[in-house]
């Protein structure tokens, strides 16, 4: 049977999970990149910092992602490496669903499990003096944690 240039109408029906999440991710992704979270009022601030004190692991993550949509790599990583961490491991993944739509992404229980003390490992050095390099005061503007 001959090759056709085309994708079957098969094919592309089964893409269309991939790319629904690709619009998804890229309209909340446009909208933080549009409404910069560094301005205070936007956001709501994060509870577990305005309770405690403390840096939970996705504090910073709303300035992570204005950076990187804004082109600035470095200042995501400053304002939360985890966050920028996780989205170069959830785009491998999506280009592995997008590429073999036929076996979606399940992470696996092990793989939860490293991903929670990965994250709990995160918000326990982040919150020490060794650690502080971590914190988004020092990868953001002094004084800026209005957002997460």
């Amino acid at each position: 049977m001959p090759r056709t240039a085309f994708p079957t109408a098969g094919a592309l029906t089964a893409r269309l999970p991939p790319l629904a999440a690709l619009v998804a991710a890229g309209a909340g992704a446009a909208y933080v990149g549009r409404v910069d979270p560094n301005e205070s009022g936007h956001y709501p601030p994060c509870p577990l910092l305005r309770h405690t004190g403390l840096f939970c692991p996705g504090c910073g993550g709303l300035r992570a992602v204005h950076a990187l949509v804004t082109g600035d790599p470095l200042t995501a990583l400053g304002a939360n490496a985890a966050v920028v961490g996780g989205a170069a491991v959830l785009a491998v993944l999506w280009l592995g669903w997008f590429l073999r739509p036929a076996a979606p992404p399940l992470p696996a229980p092990g793989h939860v499990r490293w991903a929670a003390a990965l994250a709990a490992a995160f918000t326990v050095v982040r919150n020490t003096p060794f650690g502080a390099a971590l914190t988004p005061e020092a990868g953001g503007p002094p004084g800026v944690l209005s957002g997460m």
